[in-house]
């Protein structure tokens, strides 16, 4: 009942957000396909509630693929390009690395995308939408997406490199690299709940199990069934245990007891400035999945590409 009001109540509530999105970015808006590409969120929608259905997993996946978007130099669908003899794109980037998927997904969507209307959307729209509907998929709120993206024709494997936080990120850290996106604490804190689906890599949080203090010892110890000191480096451990296929606030709740998975997750509850919104996002899924919402339109405003600027490829993987 909680999760439908969410759904009915949403778009009024950020409302105020998508306006600030549409004056930051200022040709973006939600109709901005309606009469070049009326189809397309229901080509999107579609096409995401099947690889869903078929691989929970990937909402999670594609969620990171965007984020991992918008944080190098925006929402410009630069991830997607694929390293070439003469390019270096930012997939093998040091966080990207065995790290972000879901680019079939995106091309699968993309050649539907153009059969119903050729060389329209861009590929950065469509990790925009095929973000949220991923999100919605698992139990997620959903969000108005700004539309009108173009593609970059450029990426940035330094820029990669240096603007993606870690999962060894200390609070600071993370609250600085956030702010550089015009991304408050509470963002940050809302935007990490994200962590609530998906998995990660053993090699991403051994320290977290070997070597934190404030870690629940009953966690730390099932976690190193499947993460060996050394050694087992792409072992998968789900990011929030009791249900990582299910969006929503046990990860907040994992925190308060000391389960966070990464290093940078409990730091968002360890005796620091955002304890107290943890707390409250652990006891109410409304105020976090509004928050989340929010947040995620703020980040898909992230420096677009738009007017003139960049193209819309015909290809995710490569310029035109």
């Amino acid at each position: 009942m909680a999760f439908n009001f969410i759904c009915r109540v949403l778009p009024a509530l950020i409302l105020l957000s998508l306006l600030s999105c549409r004056v930051q970015a200022q040709l973006l808006t939600t109709g901005f396909y309606a009469r070049t590409c009326p189809n397309l969120q229901s080509i999107v929608s579609s096409a995401m509630a099947k690889t869903v259905a078929n691989e929970p997993r990937m909402g999670a996946s594609i969620l990171r693929l965007f984020f991992h978007d918008c944080f190098v130099n925006g929402c410009d669908a630069s991830v997607l390009l694929d390293d070439t003899p003469t390019f270096t794109g930012e997939k093998n980037a040091f966080p990207n690395q065995k790290s972000i998927r879901g680019f079939e997904v995106i091309d699968t969507i993309k050649s539907l995308v153009e059969a119903s209307c050729n060389a329209t959307v861009s590929c950065a729209d469509i990790l925009a939408l095929a973000a949220r509907e991923g999100v919605v998929q698992l139990g997620g709120p959903s969000w108005p997406v700004a539309l009108g993206r173009r593609d970059s024709i450029t990426a940035s494997q330094a820029a990669a490199n240096n603007h993606l936080p870690s999962p060894g990120s200390s609070l600071s850290t993370l609250i600085s690299a956030f702010a550089a996106k015009n991304l408050s604490p509470r963002d940050m804190t809302a935007l990490s709940g994200a962590h609530t689906i998906g998995q990660a890599r053993c090699a991403t949080f051994r320290s977290r199990i070997y070597s934190d203090n404030n870690i629940n010892p009953i966690f730390a110890a099932l976690r190193r069934l499947n993460c060996p000191s050394s050694g087992g480096d792409d072992n998968l451990a789900p990011l929030e245990l009791q249900s990582p296929n299910l969006f929503g606030i046990n990860y907040y709740q994992n925190l308060v007891g000391g389960g966070g998975l990464l290093h940078s997750d409990q730091e968002l509850f360890n005796n620091g400035a955002q304890d107290s919104l943890v707390r409250q996002y652990s006891l109410n899924p409304v105020l976090f999945f509004n928050d989340f919402a929010a947040a995620m339109v703020k980040m898909g405003a992230i420096s677009p590409l738009t007017g003139n600027n960049g193209q819309i490829r015909l290809n995710c993987r490569k310029v035109n």
